[in-house]
């Protein structure tokens, strides 16, 4: 079967070649949903208003949060996917397909019901003010309303990554992506629906694309396809799945926690231009992270499945191949937000004081950004070896253990600067703490085997 050979191929193609085949298609989607993040953003900012801006910087916790119950099906279906591939169990993936499919519709659907009751409670708990909470209340009611759609496209896409179909991925995101730009144009500068039109360019895309993805898992010569019988939630199959996923789930929680922290603290020492500057500098690191993650989305399923087959030599070379390629995507990232601070963050408003606080956070912000790539690829190499209790940890040093407290301290001493440092000093101290514990698992596993 040509698709069972295309998973036969993570273990027996070339590593470098495997890595370009399976990140690249990831890094172009990731740019591409950049992009229209950039564009999104810019044109609430440009035409909305600077206060547009800081209300959207509210939302971020609820993106967040939703991504990270988002995270723990899709990550952790598609880990699981490509062990199971690895180790040629291709009935139990498929099982686990069915049940990404109703895990997704499941906790969709109960993300949305909450929070759309204790809507504006949340708000206020995460930052909003009385001038910035119309713009978030109203942004977020169209985002959770299309929930379950987003928890469903989210998770088939990083299960086609896992089946051998990194393009299919590509195709998809590219698709909502230039989809959403159009239809961000379309109701925000023609219509002029706002912010309000922003969130449903973002729903309808989505919901598009994932119609698409739906046809694809439809057919029947796939290697894993949509069919009768496994929807049914096995408990051994989701305690996997929650098992794998509770890394990525923590990671993207814990940022919840911390943008709420980070949005307080912004609004106590500099008020809600500060959150807008944050939200702005935030968009900027996140375009150059993209391709880190989807350097490690590339990743994930060579590793995953080399792991399943015993191949450690190949898995260990796409780790550093992906450290290296991170590393440097980040350096490039640090030299222009060093250089250009100002020009960049000019994109988003032209609001004088919004261009000086923002200009002066960014450089701040991104001041050891190039360390985040090798600390990023290397705790998300311990989740796609299930090696849940370590990327735990390492997700949580950076923001829980290191990032809150120096948020809560540091402004004491420099006021809003303090805020700002906090973020680097947390990034080198995380990744001071990342690079032993790989050394000791090298070790562990080439003197013990695969434990």
């Amino acid at each position: 079967m040509d698709n069972k050979q295309k998973a036969l191929e993570l273990g027996t193609k070339p590593v470098g070649a495997l890595l370009t085949q399976y990140a690249l298609p990831a890094i172009v989607a990731m740019t591409a949903s950049s992009l229209y993040n950039i564009i999104d953003r810019a044109m609430i900012g440009q035409m909305v208003g600077p206060e547009a801006i800081a209300g959207l910087g509210i939302t971020f916790p609820f993106m967040n949060l939703s991504a990270a119950f988002g995270a723990a099906v899709g990550v952790g279906a598609s880990t699981c996917i490509s062990v199971k591939l690895g180790q040629k169990d291709y009935k139990t993936a498929e099982h686990l397909l069915g049940n990404t499919v109703t895990l997704n519709l499941v906790i969709g659907f109960l993300f949305m019901a909450v929070s759309l009751i204790f809507l504006d409670p949340i708000l206020r708990f995460f930052g909003a003010s009385d001038v910035t909470l119309p713009y978030a209340r109203e942004f977020m009611i169209v985002i959770l309303l299309g929930n379950m759609v987003t928890h469903m496209y989210f998770g088939m896409n990083a299960v086609l990554r896992a089946a051998g179909k990194p393009k299919h991925a590509m195709y998809a995101t590219l698709f909502t992506v230039g989809m959403n730009i159009l239809l961000v144009v379309a109701f925000v500068w023609w219509l002029r629906w706002g912010i309000r039109g922003a969130a449903l360019a973002t729903v309808t895309s989505q919901t598009m694309a994932l119609c698409w993805q739906m046809w694809v898992f439809s057919d029947q010569k796939e290697l894993l396809h949509l069919r009768r019988g496994i929807y049914k939630l096995r408990s051994d199959l989701v305690k996997n799945i929650i098992a794998i996923g509770v890394s990525p789930f923590l990671m993207q929680a814990t940022s919840c926690v911390i943008v709420i922290f980070m949005n307080n603290q912004f609004v106590r020492y500099g008020g809600d231009m500060a959150v807008g500057a944050y939200s702005i500098a935030n968009s900027m690191v996140m375009v150059f992270f993209m391709f880190v993650m989807g350097m490690t989305q590339g990743m994930q399923p060579i590793v995953g499945y080399n792991y399943g087959a015993e191949k450690y030599d190949r898995m260990f070379r796409c780790l550093w191949l992906t450290i290296a390629a991170a590393t440097a995507i980040l350096l490039v990232g640090w030299t222009l937000s060093m250089l250009f601070p100002r020009q960049i963050v000019r994109i988003f408003t032209s609001d004088p004081t919004l261009i000086g606080l923002s200009a002066h956070g960014l450089v701040l912000d991104m001041l050891v950004f190039f360390v985040v790539g090798s600390q990023a690829v290397i705790t998300n190499f311990f989740q796609c070896i299930g090696k849940v209790k370590v990327s735990i940890f390492l997700s949580l040093s950076r923001q829980l253990l290191l990032l809150l407290p120096m948020a809560y301290f540091f402004p004491m001493i420099w006021d809003l600067d303090g805020v700002w440092y906090s973020m680097p000093t947390s990034d080198f101290g995380s990744f001071a703490m990342t690079i032993p514990l790989l050394i000791w698992y090298m070790k562990k596993l080439k003197n013990n085997g695969k434990q």
